[in-house]
């Protein structure tokens, strides 16, 4: 068995929003009933660069594996190793931009699945970047979505972002200029944002609400303010474990006095129906992802098997 590196391209042209959707979900509930063991993010730094690594075994699919990823001032460069558990072989070394994106794009979606009303036909979106596309990609695939209403600072960029997306998804999106349209009356709310300060209002939240924040994996940043998560009824992580560590959002919330980690949850315990992820239809419900290994080590597997009989794919690696 020897170990292949696959680029970029490659990832793009097999794995799909429909399949990472999926792909997550069934790692979440592995996580849940013991399948599955995530280890959280650690960061090693030296001036102008930051060294982010974790892993996670994934006993259900037969692999282990890692996520490391370095950060500059240029930007950063994305890579997942997947691991035999019998051999322990690392069989593949994997670009993984991508496959980082709809990743999280598809923990949101999955989030979606279990903790928003039913049926969601509108959001507000916060952010026009790589990801905040990814995030309506799965979203819009998750949900019969008939209208999306977006906002970020930049007026130009939030204009581009809803025509461009428009017409990919086939959905009205609607730039707005006030945060509080992005808000107010509206059944879910995703953030997906660099901010390192809150970008709404919670008094806005409508009663029943979803908010999924998904930008901020630091301690010190959040983009929720202390309101929203006062007015919350559940909380639930993509781990409690990994937002303990690095959900400012949360650990922020917490300093000053508004949050207590015993009334956290994680949504892998929500599928398993260990406990409860919405209390009721007029509960409103912060759903926190900071990113979790398991999720990269499933797709990458996912990716890996969709590979198979394709020899052109990857490059051989001399051990």
């Amino acid at each position: 068995m020897k170990c292949r590196f696959f680029r970029e391209e490659e990832v793009a042209s097999l794995l799909d929003m429909a399949t990472a959707i999926e792909v997550v979900e069934q790692s979440f509930q592995q996580l849940g009933t013991g399948g599955a063991e995530n280890v959280p993010r650690h960061r090693a730094r030296a001036p102008g660069f930051v060294l982010h690594g974790m892993h996670a075994s994934a006993e259900y699919l037969g692999t282990a594996g890692w996520k490391m990823y370095s950060t500059t001032r240029i930007g950063a460069r994305f890579h997942v190793g997947i691991y035999d558990i019998d051999s322990g072989q690392l069989v593949a070394i994997i670009e993984a931009d991508r496959l980082g994106q709809i990743r999280t794009a598809a923990s949101t979606a999955v989030g979606v699945r279990y903790l928003a009303k039913k049926p969601t036909t509108q959001l507000g979106l916060f952010g026009t970047g790589w990801q905040a596309e990814a995030q309506l990609e799965a979203l819009a695939a998750e949900l019969p979505l008939s209208q999306v209403f977006i906002y970020s600072r930049d007026q130009v960029k939030r204009e581009s972002f809803a025509e461009r997306m428009s017409q990919r998804l086939s959905v009205e999106i609607v730039p707005v200029h006030d945060p509080r349209e992005a808000v107010e009356d509206l059944p879910l709310v995703v953030t997906a944002t660099t901010s390192k300060h809150p970008v709404f209002d919670g008094n806005l939240l409508a009663e029943g609400a979803l908010v999924c924040a998904i930008g901020a994996n630091w301690a010190f940043k959040r983009e929720l303010d202390v309101v929203s998560i006062r007015r919350a009824d559940n909380w639930v992580c993509d781990s409690i474990q990994a937002c303990r560590g690095e959900a400012g959002d949360y650990l922020l919330a917490e300093e000053e006095g508004y949050f207590d980690w015993d009334r956290a949850v994680s949504l892998s315990d929500v599928i398993a129906g260990n406990v409860i992820g919405r209390n009721n239809a007029d509960s409103i419900v912060i759903y926190k992802t900071v990113g979790l290994a398991i999720q990269d080590v499933a797709l990458g597997t996912a990716f890996l098997k969709l590979a198979e009989g394709q020899p052109e794919l990857g490059v051989e690696l001399p051990f």
